[in-house]
């Protein structure tokens, strides 16, 4: 039997963190609570989560720099709690890796749903079968499986289809993708983006049915991901 998904809620407002644990546990996950920034980051790195909810405005340590420590090393799936609106602070979180944001005040049910929609999107453990994505990523083995088929990608590779999967329909520029595939590399240019995705279209196609183009190209401006039906 598969072991429930295991969510971390850092959340330092204790009623919104009490009624978000009740649906979360009611929904069959293994949800566990940390009021605190500094407590939060060092849980995360003893006993990695499935999915995190992070409350961006925490004690000792706020939810941005959580999350800046976190990317370094971890990459499981993380969605950001927040007061805030404006534009800029969901930009900068989603440059520094969050999968999504819900906004306060916000509904328990939502959250669930948001839940279930990252970890189904990422093929993490907790999914069921009937709901596993047909591609989906392991991201402690660096491997894809299309329909259940090991997909020989690169690192490279892996990396550009773990972000635009991360956020399915977003358009991204071929900087932002340089950035995310080759973050530690200054004298590649843009370019070598087109030959990655020509490379990752060739290896989904022919894992699957030789006829859907999971990455979308959108003229003058950059890709996208595009499951089935999406």
């Amino acid at each position: 039997m598969t072991a429930p998904a295991r969510i971390l809620v850092v959340e330092d407002e204790a009623d919104i963190a009490s009624v978000v644990l009740d649906y979360l546990r009611h929904a069959g996950y293994a949800a566990e609570h940390i009021a605190d920034g500094r407590t939060a980051l060092a849980r995360i790195r003893e006993a990695p989560p499935d999915l995190t909810l992070l409350d961006i405005m925490l004690p000792g340590l706020d939810g941005l720099e959580v999350l800046r420590q976190v990317r370094r090393t971890l990459h499981s799936p993380v969605i950001m709690l927040t007061a805030r609106v404006e534009e800029v602070d969901r930009l900068i979180g989603l440059e520094l890796g969050a999968d999504d944001y819900i906004c306060k005040p916000f509904s328990p049910r939502e959250v669930v749903a948001r839940v279930k929609a990252v970890l189904r999107r990422g093929g993490l453990p907790g999914v069921s079968v009937q709901d596993a994505p047909a591609l989906a990523l392991d991201e402690t083995l660096w491997q894809a499986r299309l329909h259940g088929q090991p997909l020989a990608l690169t690192r490279r590779e892996f990396r550009l289809l773990q972000a635009l999967m991360r956020q399915s329909g977003r358009i991204f520029s071929r900087a932002q993708l340089l950035d995310l595939a080759y973050g530690d590399t200054l004298d590649v240019n843009e370019r070598a983006i087109d030959s990655h995705i020509k490379n990752l279209r060739k290896k989904l196609k022919a894992a699957g049915d030789g006829e859907h183009d999971w990455i979308r190209s959108v003229y003058g401006v950059g890709f996208a991901f595009d499951p089935p039906g999406g």
